[in-house]
């Protein structure tokens, strides 16, 4: 008989049935992602893992052992400091990233924003990576770049596929395993920077206390869970935003209220270019707009400023308005 595989282990507390089934603890959970990020699991073990895994529901517990595992094999440099950590894994369908110019528009303020994503894993999807080229911008693929794009311009963006190559090959095995796996939600928990402020977005209203517990676990001075428009952090101007927020430990819930009384309709194809010529200055894109000044306001919130939703969306607004266009141009 052939000795047992040091990952079957794994496997089996997760799918002992109904009954026996358990989930890891955070020291199992950091010792089963470190051997996936060794390369000492078959192929055959790691989609049962995830797979059960995703059938379980990923725990907080689990998340932060995974996330100290890829910490501890894929550490960023202890001198580069940001001010907010912005994941972006989920990729828009029925409306443009307009999230993206927030957060440019944030960076040519002098925030510094570290902002991480994945792409190409569903179909049909605009993905940040892809809108970087219209504001002059590429992907970093290493932590100097990184630091020499901060420096440049406050905003660097980086793909898994750098940030911890192994997640992103397995976030890239949605079409073989037909669904979406923990390595998803992991993904948008790395805070890779330490940044003491995060953000990140959920599609499905039951992932966002997930999110929650875990930025506590992990220690997160300032996280913010939105359910945002299409799973990224995205305020929703024509509907109530779930915030769910760690600040200082502490676990928050409240609602970021519609700033319009009226549904706007979804579009059907999206022009990739339209949110570099809003920005510009050159389009006005109702919907778009709306959405900007509203996710700056929250995200102004996260930072620390003080006011009420009108202070906030006010400030927004004056954010936009004296906004350096040229800061993110081509040429």
């Amino acid at each position: 008989m052939k000795q047992e595989h040091p990952f079957a282990q794994y496997v089996r507390i997760l799918g002992k049935g109904k009954t026996g089934t358990r989930s890891l603890t955070r020291e199992e959970a950091a010792a089963a992602m470190g051997m996936i990020l060794d390369g000492q699991v078959e192929p055959e073990q790691l989609g049962a893992f995830l797979m059960l895994l995703r059938v379980k529901e990923e725990a907080p517990e689990e998340l932060a052992g995974f996330a100290d595992a890829t910490r501890q094999r894929y550490a960023a440099p202890n001198q580069l400091q940001v001010d907010l950590d912005w994941s972006s894994y989920a990729g828009k369908k029925r409306r443009h990233p307009w999230f993206l110019l927030a957060a440019l528009c944030l960076a040519a303020h002098g925030y510094r924003i570290f902002m991480h994503g994945a792409k190409g894993h569903t179909p049909e999807r605009i993905y940040t990576e892809d809108m970087l080229a219209q504001f002059g911008l590429t992907a970093c693929e290493s932590w100097s770049d990184v630091e020499s794009e901060l420096s440049r311009v406050n905003f660097a963006f980086m793909s898994i596929n750098h940030v911890c190559p192994p997640l992103g090959e397995i976030i890239q095995l949605r079409s073989v395993l037909g669904l979406r796996s923990p390595v998803h939600t992991l993904s948008r928990m790395l805070n890779p920077l330490h940044a003491k402020c995060s953000i990140d977005g959920v599609f499905h209203p039951p992932y966002g206390p997930m999110h929650q517990l875990t930025a506590q676990l992990l220690g997160f001075e300032r996280n913010l869970t939105l359910k945002g428009d299409g799973g990224e952090a995205e305020a929703k101007p024509d509907g109530e935003n779930t915030l769910q927020w760690v600040v200082d430990g502490k676990l928050e819930e409240n609602e970021w209220p519609r700033i319009v009384p009226r549904r706007f309709v979804k579009e059907g194809a999206l022009d990739p270019e339209e949110i570099g010529r809003v920005w510009r200055g050159e389009s006005e894109h109702e919907y778009g707009l709306l959405a900007v000044k509203s996710t700056i306001a929250l995200v102004l919130k996260l930072l620390g400023e003080v006011g009420d939703q009108q202070a906030l969306l006010s400030r927004a607004e004056q954010l936009w308005a004296e906004r350096d266009v040229e800061k993110f141009s081509i040429g």
